[in-house]
């Protein structure tokens, strides 16, 4: 999912910490999760074989955008996952892409990942299962560049316009077309730029008109006077555009070891229901405290507790419980521009019987 990797800010290589219940990244899984990008069909097999049985310490991995990482981190500063007897640690990884990477090649017991990740990687071959919700709606916001507010005001005005996403083929570049379409715009007459995960200076500096960026990226180009024409991190925006919930961050596990591993999960799902719902009553500034120093480089700490304080209602379930309709929702993005088969259902890569719907 690019908008996992649409903050503004550059992320340190690696991640590390204490290797017990604490934030690490352990650098073979970081090699070899990024190693997955050239080939996952070839990799399949082996991924079942690698993490069938149940180990001592679960790796989890998930991407590193700032809005992403609070339910695990504010569960594992609780002390939830040790207390159901489980060594979680938490992997960093460079996008949600390369977490959902990771999970089908082996190199991971679970990803949290977007759920677009899910099923783009069940449309490839992969045959893994999301059992547990933690953000239902896009961490995104289109933004105006400063120098363009007064042109755009409508996704009717990007016609002509250059909008700035991370990669194509992702839903960044699905949700553009699929709104243009929505409002009786022209998608064809769009022209997207490819700028990597760095993506907040180009808006700045109006070298694109418009781009899809995360928080605290957006925060600040609003500081700059630029403004968002539509922002999925708020309940009105996703409800008026989408039609309500659009399933976003949640956990998933390889078919072929649900059996082996469901305990395991159910575990897991009710440290991570402690930990959801504490995330909802502890300060902000508790929120903050409990990520990751080398995660907070560049980033104004005062700033970001401020936009947990403001998101975390909308953004984040108060129970981890798969709403299947959000989940339509996102496949119905990916059909419209072709990024996954007309066939392929929702319903088909979740299991319920972990945290129900």
């Amino acid at each position: 999912m690019d908008c996992c990797e649409t903050d503004g800010f550059k992320r340190p290589r690696e991640i590390r910490g204490e290797p017990t219940l604490a934030k690490t990244v352990r650098r073979r899984g970081v090699l070899k999760g990024a190693a997955l990008v050239a080939g996952t069909t070839c990799l399949l097999a082996s991924g079942v074989t690698q993490g069938a049985a149940k180990s001592a310490t679960i790796q989890l991995a998930f991407c590193s955008q700032l809005l992403c990482v609070p339910p695990y981190e504010v569960t594992r500063d609780g002390g939830y996952f040790r207390d159901e007897g489980l060594d979680v640690q938490l992997v960093y990884m460079r996008g949600s892409t390369a977490a959902m990477q990771a999970l089908v090649g082996g190199a991971v017991d679970y990803a949290a990942t977007s759920f677009d990740d899910v099923l783009q990687a069940f449309n490839r071959g992969a045959d893994i299962r999301r059992f547990y919700s933690t953000a239902r709606l896009p961490l995104a916001a289109l933004a105006i560049a400063p120098n363009r507010i007064a042109e755009i005001n409508s996704f009717k005005d990007l016609e002509g316009r250059t909008i700035g996403i991370v990669s194509r083929g992702g839903i960044a570049e699905a949700l553009t077309l699929f709104l243009m379409k929505k409002a009786g715009a022209e998608g064809k007459k769009i022209h997207f730029a490819i700028l990597g995960p760095n993506i907040y200076d180009p808006v700045r500096l109006g070298q694109v008109d418009a781009a899809w960026v995360g928080e605290p990226a957006l925060s600040l180009l609003v500081k700059e006077g630029g403004r968002a024409l539509v922002n999925f991190m708020e309940t009105d925006d996703a409800e008026r555009y989408l039609g309500g919930r659009y399933e976003f961050m949640g956990v998933s596990v390889r078919t072929a070891e649900i059996a082996a591993r469901r305990e395991e999960m159910r575990a897991l799902a009710r440290a991570l229901e402690k930990g959801l719902s504490r995330l909802q009553s502890i300060k902000p500034e508790e929120i903050t405290a409990a990520l990751p120093h080398q995660l907070m480089a560049g980033v104004d700490t005062a700033q970001l507790t401020d936009i947990f304080g403001r998101y975390r209602a909308s953004l984040y379930p108060t129970g981890g419980a798969i709403d299947v309709a959000a989940c339509e929702r996102v496949a119905d993005t990916l059909k419209f521009t072709g990024l996954i088969k007309p066939e392929v259902k929702a319903e088909q890569v979740l299991d319920l019987s972990i945290a129900g719907s």
